[in-house]
């Protein structure tokens, strides 16, 4: 099932730099290697803010709320999410 997933990251201002550094490193790599498994299907950076917009696919909603609650920057995320389907009018074979 896919999902579209809207990801804005609020770092409190007071946060230890350090301690950021370290969580924005291992969110690079959890969502590289997401990406490698075909779960993370597409990752697009929103300009002008810290943000992003994002396609997962996953089996369910749950399997979705338990693998974003495990990305390190989760804690200072606001998270949208919308269920998608494939389209009727699509020509790409592979939409699920």
């Amino acid at each position: 099932m896919l999902f579209h997933v809207t990801m804005d990251v609020r770092i409190p201002h007071d946060a230890d730099p350090a301690k950021i550094d370290r969580l924005k490193a291992e969110e690079k790599a959890r969502a590289q290697d997401l990406q490698r498994q075909g779960i993370w299907r597409h990752l697009w950076r929103v300009a002008g803010r810290y943000s992003n917009v994002s396609v997962f696919d996953v089996a369910d909603a749950q399997t979705l709320h338990d693998l974003l609650s495990t990305l390190p920057l989760f804690p200072y995320m606001d998270v949208q999410v919308t269920a998608l389907c494939r389209h009727p009018s699509s020509i790409h074979e592979d939409d699920r």
